[in-house]
């Protein structure tokens, strides 16, 4: 009876926080969407049926399509390459698990443990779903900063004193930081094993965690940590042409994603220079990475706002970020949300 309160507690706890999360994430969008309004959008907006043309509704769909089926294919073939074949149809469901958990944690934490649960509770071992989603982020890592120097040196819109000053020192900071993690967790991650292995330690000391339940941690992460060793060896050992359609479809997915406000701005009748709004959005979610904010709300809107101002006028200016948002946040987290629900009811039939 203990043991079945503690999960009832654990799991409301969890929707507490989830609740919370979520909350945060309204507040910090509503207060972004203000910010460029009263700063960039000269405190005018209108809302522009050209956007609802058929020809625009179809071309958004397509995207979505390719966008939503470019997300999943990317892990999918990261999979095959470690050796691990899944259904289409669980892929796809992670794809919008992801969305929601990403998108309501802060800096994108839970989009990555909720994955691995996923894929753990659908029998790939934790290394292995731990290296296929790590691979999966890498690959699109690798894209948006090899592309976000070129950007911030070629455009001219970036080319603001300042602005392009502050950028490019965080640039280099988080470069940094992210290739020398990314490197150590791929090429050497048993480094990681005595870190982890003291701050488990730590914990036990303070009473945060029970014997058995620390012999039983530091046994599994050090397991768990040789498996993903392992399991990065076994990728780049994979079949080529596994490993050549995950980088194929990361590289698809990101130019997607990143063709969004074009489209957008292309539908309300400007004449927009799709490199530079490719650039833009690349910069964008460069800086949107690093954002400690739950799915960067409140820093995403205010980057676009302040890179997108001399490009759309101030009435269309906040219609093009919700849109935007819209079609690659807010619609996927609402799925996925359905998708959890779902999920968590034929778990509980099953357990049932």
């Amino acid at each position: 009876m203990t043991d079945e309160t503690d999960v009832d507690y654990s799991k409301r706890a969890s929707w507490r926080r989830l609740t919370a999360f979520g909350l945060t994430f309204i507040v910090l969008t509503a207060v972004g969407l203000y910010v460029v309004y009263d700063l960039f959008a000269e405190r005018s907006f209108s809302f522009d049926s050209d956007l609802l043309s058929p020809k625009i509704l179809a071309a958004v769909a397509g995207l979505l399509f390719v966008y939503f089926l470019s997300d999943g294919l990317r892990l999918y073939f990261t999979l095959r390459a470690l050796g691990h074949r899944m259904p289409m149809g669980t892929m796809f469901r992670l794809v919008f698990l992801n969305l929601f958990f990403s998108n309501v944690t802060p800096m994108a934490t839970g989009g990555g443990f909720a994955q691995i649960w996923y894929l753990h509770h659908h029998g790939v071992p934790v290394g292995r779903a731990t290296a296929a989603t790590t691979i999966r982020t890498v690959l699109a890592v690798f894209f948006i900063f090899s592309l976000t120097p070129v950007f911030l040196v070629t455009l001219d819109a970036l080319d603001s004193g300042t602005l392009i000053g502050d950028i490019s020192i965080a640039l280099v900071i988080f470069v940094l930081i992210y290739l020398s993690f990314f490197t150590v967790l791929l090429i050497r991650s048993h480094w990681l094993i005595r870190p982890l292995s003291f701050f488990l330690e730590k914990l036990h000391h303070f009473h945060l965690l029970g014997d058995a339940r620390h012999r039983r941690w530091q046994f599994k992460a050090r397991r768990e940590m040789l498996r993903f060793s392992y399991s990065f060896r076994d990728y780049l050992g994979g079949r080529p042409l596994y490993i050549s359609l995950s980088i194929l479809f990361t590289a698809i997915f990101l130019l997607s994603l990143f063709s969004f406000p074009a489209l957008l701005i292309h539908g309300l009748g400007y004449d927009v220079d799709y490199l530079i709004s490719l650039g833009l959005l690349v910069v964008t979610t460069f800086i949107m990475y690093f954002a400690p904010t739950p799915g960067a709300s409140g820093i995403s809107e205010g980057v676009f706002g302040s890179f997108f101002r001399d490009i759309l006028s101030g009435n269309h200016l906040i219609l093009v970020i919700v849109s935007w948002r819209l079609l690659t946040i807010y619609l996927g987290m609402l799925i996925g949300l359905v998708v959890l629900q779902r999920e968590l009811v034929r778990n509980r039939r099953i357990s049932g």
